[in-house]
């Protein structure tokens, strides 16, 4: 079993507790430690509603939110590569409703109010937001590779303008501190064209504070303009970002154009594909760290129902709020917003309010002290003996792979797929500065290939690891060959791309390789 488990008491923990998986130790710790704590301190009501196992065993959640036309809907089509049931593209606002786009082996449509009574689905305490909201809410399932990892949350396009002042009939923001609390990843999509953030997007942003660490950027339909526009919306949307997310570390912004259509820009080609790879591999990695993020929300929700002791002296909140800050080193940020808290205590009788029960607060930190730390152990158990986890299939299938994959043919790949050697192509002109160094022997000394490799500009680190790649025999002088090679190398990196730390074979020199067959199809093709 896993190594934190006491084997002297018969493969149970000291409370006689055994947790087969991580997700089992955390719904068990909520449904005993954590549970009993928030609803003695009405935390359901003031906070946040309870989990339930749906909340524990659901796959990693991805919520889109963004403008109408930022794509929302379109980049979960290119992700899945496939249309899903209640898709609505179009230039307006189409997606007026959230939609949870999920795995089913039956393609259809569940409407709202079936949703939230369904056990299996984590959506169960949606119901609260009542029967407008529901309306506007369904959950699309279909058979596809990308949904055995993730579920996409699809939200409505976000109003500008004087379409803001058109009710949507439910507490949006409220909605979205509800996913945002229960997603791993949380997207912001912009449009290269609509980079202003309207009163309705800054309030939905701000509905995030305290998943900040889930929070992406993606600046979409960035082909749409020149490098020199690109470099001038980039700066434009992070200084519109800096009004609203107020963190000390820069939001990660992906650029690119997450469609199946061809690039408007190709300028940008390479940027675009490096920077579909990183948004794909953060998004491949959740539900590898799906099992910390559970956990890291657990332990969140155990420090926000501890502080509930605090609402006993509410009657003066303000005042309170700074006394709390005070004597229980508690962050500012960690308080429930004073006005509506206000509010909400108006419907309550204080004379009700229970006393401090010290045991559960006791209990809740033990908990943190000492269990958190077995279930951490057993997430690196679990990683070590089941292969990742990795979202795959639609676009992320054969992303790395193939011809087209990100740098495929490209820098030091280049020639990996041909039969001859790919610096034989301009070995001619780097054979005329080789013999003008009047080599010895066939060879020239590091000194004299010092003096050529310095003409590059390149730092004397980057050089020292072209020659110690390029010197095939190790003897500190180069060949012919060799000195292609090197030059070969500094092309490379002149033209940007990065340095292998061992040569690959498919630019060993013919005569340096043990492999005869490739040498003789050299000594062939310069005949």
């Amino acid at each position: 079993m896993f190594s934190w488990v006491n084997k002297e008491q018969g493969g149970r923990n000291k409370d006689g507790e055994m947790y087969q998986t991580v997700t089992e130790g955390l719904e068990q710790l909520y449904t005993k430690k954590v549970f009993p704590l928030e609803e003695t301190y009405l935390f359901h009501d003031f906070h946040s509603p309870a989990l339930e196992a749906a909340d524990f065993q659901s796959k990693p959640m991805v919520l889109l939110v963004g403008q109408y036309s930022t794509g929302k809907t379109t980049f979960i089509r290119y992700l899945l590569e496939q249309d899903f049931p209640g898709m609505r593209i179009g230039p307006e606002p189409t997606t007026d409703g959230f939609i949870a786009v999920m795995y089913g082996e039956n393609e259809g449509v569940v409407p709202g109010n079936a949703l939230v009574v369904d056990p299996k689905k984590p959506f169960r305490k949606l119901n609260a937001f009542g029967n407008s909201f529901l309306n506007r809410l369904i959950c699309s399932q279909m058979p596809n590779q990308v949904l055995q990892g993730i579920s996409i949350i699809d939200t409505p396009g976000i109003l500008s303008g004087e379409k803001q002042r058109i009710s949507r009939g439910y507490d949006f923001s409220e909605v979205l501190r509800w996913f945002g609390e229960r997603v791993d990843r949380i997207i912001l999509l912009f449009d290269a064209h609509k980079l202003d953030i309207s009163d309705e997007f800054s309030e939905a942003i701000k509905a995030f504070r305290g998943q900040d660490d889930k929070i992406r950027v993606v600046l979409n339909k960035a082909d749409q303009v020149d490098s020199q526009q690109l470099m001038r919306v980039y700066g434009a949307l992070m200084w519109s970002l800096g009004k609203v997310i107020n963190t000390p570390e820069v939001v990660r912004v992906y650029l690119g154009s997450f469609w199946a259509k061809p690039l408007q820009n190709t300028e940008n080609r390479r940027l675009f594909e490096a920077e579909t790879q990183d948004l794909f591999k953060d998004i491949q990695g959740l539900p590898r760290n799906a099992a910390l993020r559970k956990l890291n929300d657990l332990i969140k929700r155990a420090r926000l129902a501890k502080e509930k002791k605090k609402e006993e002296l509410i009657m003066r909140l303000p005042e309170i709020y700074t006394i709390l800050q005070r004597e229980h080193h508690i962050s500012p940020g960690d308080f429930p917003n004073v006005v509506k808290m206000q509010e909400q205590l108006q419907h309550y009788d204080f004379s009700k309010f229970p006393s401090l029960k010290m045991k559960l607060i006791e209990s809740v930190d033990k908990m943190l002290a000492n269990k958190i730390s077995g279930l951490m152990t057993m997430i690196r158990d679990e990683e070590s003996k089941a292969p990742p986890a990795m979202v795959s299939g639609g676009a992320f299938e054969g992303s790395q792979d193939g011809p087209f994959g990100q740098g495929y043919g490209e820098g030091i790949s280049a020639g990996s797929d041909c039969e001859d050697w790919i610096v034989s192509r301009d070995k001619h002109k780097y054979d005329e500065i080789f013999y003008s160094m009047n080599p010895i022997n066939g060879k020239i000394s590091g000194v004299n290939a010092k003096k050529e490799m310095m003409s590059s500009s390149l730092p004397n680190t980057v050089l020292g690891k072209i020659w110690k790649l390029a010197d095939c025999d190790k003897d500190g002088m180069l060949d012919d060959e060799e000195f292609a090679l090197a030059q070969h190398l500094i092309k490379v990196k002149l033209e940007g791309y990065e340095l292998p730390t061992e040569l690959p074979h498919h630019l060993v020199p013919p005569a340096h390789r043990k492999d005869k067959v490739a040498d003789i199809l050299y000594n062939h093709d310069e005949d």
